[in-house]
């Protein structure tokens, strides 16, 4: 007798882990990590619980993955217009204009992933809170070492703060997600960044060194 490993498992014939693995992070991204239950990821994978569990582990590490896909399929366009920029400037305002263009696509959920998808700790989402606290981190120290290239080109004059003002304008970021997620329109996230843009000289001009 043919043993069917596959079904064993509880996968189904055909079953697509990429394409499952882009509908959960839709779920994750719209509801967040508590508000998406097993039963709505299940639902929009095509698959049951057994499945889930053989092809992911846990509801935990589908979400990880479903972050470090965000990041690469959603987020990329953000991120890769700081180091295309060619200074400093333009790659926090490229950073902006690609957030209010990203965070307001027509068709996917309103803002942002590692912003929204889980903010308050609990037993249950500790670790999870923990990964996208880490991450929003990363994005600081992103733009942070953008803007210490500036400095070493001499774009950017010795004293200028570079944590602050990486800190400012990601903070300014994750606020668009959130007016996002409230409705703001493209053109009110874009409005947004052009009056962050508007603090530029004030921040790197004359600003106390930070170590």
């Amino acid at each position: 007798m043919k043993n069917d490993l596959p079904a064993a498992r509880g996968r189904p014939r055909g079953f697509d882990r990429d394409a499952a693995l882009r509908r959960a992070m839709e779920v994750f991204w719209a509801k967040g990590y508590d508000g998406a239950a097993l039963s709505d990821l299940t639902a929009a994978m095509g698959i049951n619980p057994p499945s889930l569990y053989a092809a992911f582990g846990s509801k935990e590490a589908l979400f990880r993955e479903a972050v470090d896909l965000y990041g690469t399929i959603e987020g990329n366009e953000i991120w890769a217009a700081i180091d295309e920029a060619p200074t400093a400037r333009d790659a926090v305002r490229r950073f902006l204009e690609a957030t209010a263009n990203v965070f307001t696509r027509p068709g996917r959920p309103p803002g942002c992933l590692v912003v929204l998808g889980a903010l308050h700790p609990n037993d249950s989402n500790e670790n999870v809170c923990r990964v996208l606290k880490e991450k929003r981190a990363d994005n600081i120290a992103t733009l942070r070492n953008r803007l210490k290239r500036a400095v070493r080109d001499g774009e950017l004059p010795k004293g200028v703060d570079t944590l602050a003002i990486a800190t400012f304008y990601v903070t300014v970021q994750q606020g668009m997600s959130i007016q996002a997620r409230d409705g703001a329109s493209r053109e009110t996230l874009r409005a947004v960044a052009d009056s962050a843009m508007a603090a530029w000289d004030g921040l790197t001009t004359g600003a106390k060194k930070r170590a």
